[in-house]
């Protein structure tokens, strides 16, 4: 194998290797509309893919306008047949999810809806 061949498969394994150990793992739940008001934008709408933060995200409010990529990576209860989607969904932070939050990340309903079956009501994710 010529040595350009190799460095461009060291290159390439590096950019996945990172990509994958920066996500950060957690749970998802999802929401209904009404969407507004929200904590970080009262009465502005901002769309339908969104999210409420819960206290591991939040960062006293700073999360809020932030943006992740959001993947289902399995159920969260045993006897749930695969509910992921093969699909990712990026979100914007407009929310806060109260103490006692069920998920990581609360996702509007049509967020959820992207990436997985809403039946599993609560998922494990990745998120960067």
């Amino acid at each position: 194998m010529g040595m350009e061949l190799r460095v461009l498969m060291v290159m390439a394994m590096v950019i996945a290797l990172t990509s994958v150990g920066s996500a950060a793992s957690g749970t998802a739940t999802y929401y209904t509309a009404p969407y507004v008001p929200s904590s970080c934008y009262g009465y502005e709408d901002e769309g339908t893919m969104i999210a409420a933060a819960s206290d591991a995200v939040w960062n006293n409010g700073a999360a809020c306008g932030t943006y992740y990529t959001v993947t289902c990576t399995g159920p969260t209860n045993q006897g749930v047949t695969q509910p992921c989607y093969n699909t990712s969904v990026t979100i914007k932070i407009v929310d806060y999810c109260p103490s006692g939050c069920q998920g990581t990340l609360d996702l509007s309903q049509e967020a959820f809806s992207t990436i997985a079956d809403l039946n599993a009501g609560k998922i494990y994710i990745d998120y960067y």
